[in-house]
């Protein structure tokens, strides 16, 4: 796949923050016409100063696992609240450039719009690769909500500062909610109806549990 280059990764924190805000003013909000034949989920390991980087791709709707790719990257920028994109997208950039299925749609194991400066590792994706993306987080970083029904498909909307910015969905019947959000090209219904689509036996979407499940054996046969 083809990145586009839309900032110097070398930052300081405080440039991060400009970057992120820049950045947020860029992502679109609208459903892509594109049709959805792959879908992708990404997640990582980290083990020391190492950081494994998977992008597992997905057919859709049926979700056979097609590709898997993997980039094992030392880590740069800490762990700092608020800038997780700035650790972990450069790790999953050269998966990303070595798939030979390009997903139509990429699940991200984390924040889209559901932000503090509405810009998430889903956001920073969807940009950088000009794809439709969305985010899934398992833990709420900002806005308040009421808890959904019970029942597979029940959600509710999540605000902060006055504004919609995710929505909490039960995927599962009697399961925790995930927290869906908007990364770019793709409306919050639409993400939602997304995630929903790709969930079935499990809490977490289908594509992200995959790319978890492939980050934590990648981790494995480096360090045992």
């Amino acid at each position: 796949m083809t990145v586009r280059n839309l900032h110097p990764w070398d930052v300081t924190p405080k440039e991060a923050f400009a970057i992120q805000k820049e950045l947020a003013a860029q992502v679109s909000t609208r459903s892509s016409a594109r049709r959805i034949r792959t879908v992708a989920g990404v997640d990582l390991a980290f083990a020391g100063d190492t950081a494994f980087g998977v992008v597992v791709v997905l057919s859709f709707p049926a979700l056979q696992i097609l590709e898997v790719a993997e980039a094992v990257v030392p880590v740069g920028l800490p762990y700092i609240p608020g800038l997780l994109s700035f650790r972990e997208v450069p790790v999953l950039l050269p998966a990303f450039r070595r798939l030979r299925h390009e997903p139509d749609v990429i699940f991200a194991d984390g924040q889209g719009r559901l932000h503090p400066r509405r810009f998430g590792i889903a956001c920073h994706l969807g940009l950088l690769l000009d794809r439709p993306a969305i985010g899934c987080g398992k833990s709420l970083l900002c806005g308040d909500y009421e808890a959904p029904g019970s029942a597979r498909g029940e959600s509710t909307a999540i605000r902060h500062r006055g504004e919609t910015i995710g929505r909490a969905v039960r995927t599962r019947d009697n399961v925790s909610e995930m927290f869906i959000s908007i990364g770019h090209k793709v409306s919050l219904k639409r993400a939602v109806d997304l995630a929903l689509a790709v969930s079935g036996k499990y809490r977490i979407p289908e594509p992200t549990r995959q790319a978890d499940i492939a980050a934590a054996k990648q981790k494995r046969a480096h360090h045992g």
